[in-house]
Formats: structure tokens, sequence, C-alpha cells
């Protein structure tokens, strides 16, 4: 089985080798051609996204990628239209309520629960799954994740339903299970086989969970 990840192999890598711990291939790169034998799509992490495309002006939006924004919005559409599963980490959470008209939190009110530090590296705190989502079912009522974002999930997108809020109520994952659409706003490649922490639950559930919903 093969998924397709936007972007460059090297700055990837982490997510790659989860998908090939759990007995995945990727496809990484820009060459949207490249979607046709891929299973699923996996939207990875990355930098903010061009508020333009959810109606605001630019207050506290950095490292912005238009060209990336375009192409994951474009593969958001090509997955969805042939009934391919899309799973969204970190940015990839906010590409997908983008791409189905909803909109972004610029800054979130308590930067310091989410934000990575480069002294600390992610944070870590807990996280409340709704009752029917699929978090639920891998993880149970309440966990601790990590976090690393500055951004999030502001007006939810009709298509989506919240599967998880944080401490202080962001938007932690969201579903679609009838379309197969789940996401993430951490980060389970960096919980899981060579980075699996004692402080969080064990990312490779969500791999495996997306991967199961591929076949």
């Amino acid at each position: 089985m093969k998924l397709f990840i936007y972007g460059d192999e090297g700055i990837l890598k982490n997510y790659s080798a989860a998908l090939s711990a759990c007995g995945a291939r990727s496809y990484i790169g820009k060459d949207l051609r490249y979607t046709v034998d891929c299973a699923g799509l996996l939207l990875a992490g990355g930098g903010d996204i061009n508020p333009a495309f959810y109606g605001e002006r630019r207050t506290c939006s950095y490292n912005i990628d238009i060209r990336r924004d375009r192409d994951e919005m474009e593969l958001i559409r090509l997955f969805m239209v042939t009934g391919r599963p899309i799973l969204g980490i970190c940015r990839g959470i906010q590409i997908l309520n983008v791409a189905l008209q909803g909109t972004i939190l610029q800054n979130v009110k308590n930067t310091k629960l989410h934000r990575y530090s480069e002294k600390n590296g992610d944070q870590i705190h807990k996280i409340r799954s709704s009752e029917h989502s699929f978090l639920r079912k891998l993880y149970g009522d309440e966990f601790s994740v990590n976090s690393a974002h500055h951004q999030a999930v502001g007006v939810l997108a009709d298509a989506l339903n919240v599967s998880a809020l944080s401490e202080d109520h962001v938007i932690e994952a969201v579903e679609n299970g009838e379309k197969k659409l789940y996401a993430v706003q951490f980060h389970p490649e960096r919980m899981a086989f060579a980075h699996r922490r004692s402080d969080t639950v064990d990312g490779r559930c969500i791999f495996d969970f997306f991967l199961g919903e591929c076949h």
C-alpha cells in the first residue's frame, strides 16, 4: 500500500518512517500525477496557511507557501472525489478545514500550552476525545499528546466533526467517518517507534487505524 505525502523527503522522514514501520510505502514529492496509485493522502505539518484562503488578512501567519496551500487543497479534492482516505497532522488538520470552507485561529490564546519550545521541544498536555470519535476507540476518554503549533482550527467546516479538545478548548482532532477524513493537531509520528515517549499515548495506533481505512 502506498500513501501520498506532499513535500520534501528530507523534511518529512519521520512520517515516511512511521508508515514504513506499519508496513506501508509513501510517495513524497510535489508531482500530483503520482496520486493515481496511492491508496490514501497524508497531509503533513509545516508552515502557516495564507489567510486569504479563509477570508482574513495576515496578522500572525508565517512561513507561508502559497503553492503548497493550493496543491494540498487540490489533493484534498482529488482524494475526496475518489473516496480515498485522508489523514491530516498538525498543519494537515488546518489545511483540511480550510479546504472544506472552515477558518483558522492565527494564534491560539495560550501559546505556552501548545507551542514548540527550543529549550524543551514539544509541549505535552491532555486532550479529551468526543464520545463516538475514532480517538475514543483508540485511546479512551482523556489522554496526553505532544504539541508544537501556534495556530489551530477556528470556525469548523460543516463537513467535519470535533473528535477531541484540549484543556483550553482548542480543537485537537476532527473527522468525518463517512468520507474517511481524519485529522489531529498533534504529531503521532513523534510519539511512535523510534520516537515513542513515556509521557504520551502511542502514536502508532493512529497510523494503524488510518492504514486500515485505506484498505
